[in-house]
C-alpha cells in the first residue's frame, strides 16, 4: 500500500492550452517539467483553442483531472474565463507569455498588438502544421477510421500508451497521424487494414507504468467504467500481449514508450519511413 501511494505521488497533470499550435507551450512545459526527475507530467494539450464552447471543453477536462495549467491565448476574455476557473478551482494558471509579453511593452513602450500565432510565419510548413493538427485532433481515438489512408501515420496502442500527445507531437512537425485504440478481443477496421498509404507503429508500455498511469484518469462519470479492471495488472499484460500478437500478425513495427520522451519516440517514427524526415 506505502509503495501505491509513493507512486501516485509521482505523477501530475499538466494541461497546455493555445490558441495556436501549442509548439511554444509544449516547449515550455517540458523544460521546465524536465527539471523535476522525481515527478511524471500527464500531458493533457489543446491547441487552436479560439471561442468559449472550446474553452468550456478544456474546463470540463481540467474539473475532471486537476493539476498545474499554462496557457498562451491572447483573447483576454477567454483567459479571463480560464483564470477565474482555476481558482475556483484551487489550482495554479500561469499565461506564459504574459510576464514576457509586459517586459516588452514596458521597455519599448509601446502595448503589442496580440495577434494570434504571431511567431509563425504564414509560410507552405505553417499551413502543413496547421493542416496536420487539425487531421490529428479529427481522427483522434479512432475518429473516421474511412480516413486512415490520408494519414502519413496511424498509431496503434491499448489506453495510456501515449498516443494522443504522440499524434500532437508530429502533427507540429507537418506529419499527418491518426490514432486508434486497440481494445481486447477487437480486430481494427477494415480501412486500416487495406490503406495503403500510412505508416502503421504499435505504441506498447510496461504494465506497471500503464497501471500507475491509469490510476489517475478519473473517470467516474463514464457509463460502466470499472476502475479495477482498468487498473488491474493482470487484465493490462493481456491487453499488451494481444497489442503486440495483432502488430506482429499485421507487420506493424511496435516502439516501447515506457522510457523515451516524446521527442525520442518521434524520432523512432520518423526513422522507420524516411519520406516524413
Amino acid at each position: 500500500m506505502k509503495n501505491n501511494v509513493e507512486n501516485r505521488r509521482n505523477f501530475f497533470h499538466l494541461h497546455l492550452i493555445s490558441d495556436s499550435t501549442g509548439e511554444t507551450l509544449i516547449s515550455a512545459g517540458r523544460a521546465v517539467s524536465a527539471q523535476f526527475q522525481a515527478y511524471a507530467a500527464i500531458e493533457h494539450i489543446y491547441p487552436l483553442v479560439r471561442n468559449r464552447k472550446q474553452l468550456l471543453l478544456v474546463l470540463q477536462s481540467i474539473d475532471r483531472e486537476p493539476g498545474i495549467v499554462l496557457y498562451t491565448i491572447v483573447d483576454q476574455d477567454l483567459a479571463h474565463a480560464l483564470d477565474d476557473r482555476c481558482r475556483e478551482l484551487g489550482i495554479p494558471c500561469v499565461n506564459v507569455l504574459e510576464p514576457v509579453m509586459t517586459t516588452f511593452q514596458v521597455f519599448l513602450g509601446s502595448p503589442s498588438r496580440r495577434r494570434v500565432g504571431a511567431q509563425h510565419a504564414l509560410d507552405a510548413d505553417y499551413f502543413a502544421r496547421m493542416e496536420a493538427l487539425n487531421f490529428a485532433m479529427d481522427h483522434d481515438d479512432g475518429q473516421f477510421p474511412e480516413d486512415y489512408d490520408q494519414a502519413d501515420v496511424v498509431l496503434v496502442g491499448i489506453s495510456r500508451t501515449s498516443k494522443t500527445p504522440m499524434s500532437i507531437y508530429l502533427a507540429n512537425r507537418g506529419i499527418k497521424t491518426a490514432n486508434l485504440p486497440i481494445v481486447l478481443g477487437m480486430e481494427p477496421p477494415e480501412s486500416l487494414l487495406k490503406a495503403a498509404g500510412p505508416l502503421v507503429v504499435g505504441l506498447v508500455a510496461t504494465t506497471d507504468r500503464i497501471s500507475q498511469v491509469r490510476e489517475h484518469r478519473e473517470l467516474g462519470a463514464t457509463h460502466g467504467y470499472d476502475r479495477g479492471h482498468y487498473t488491474d495488472r493482470a487484465t493490462i499484460q493481456e491487453e499488451l500481449k494481444y497489442a503486440r500478437s495483432l502488430c506482429a500478425r499485421h507487420g506493424w513495427p511496435v516502439i516501447d514508450v515506457t522510457r523515451r520522451s516524446i521527442e525520442e519516440t518521434a524520432a523512432a517514427i520518423v526513422a522507420l519511413r524516411p519520406r516524413l524526415r
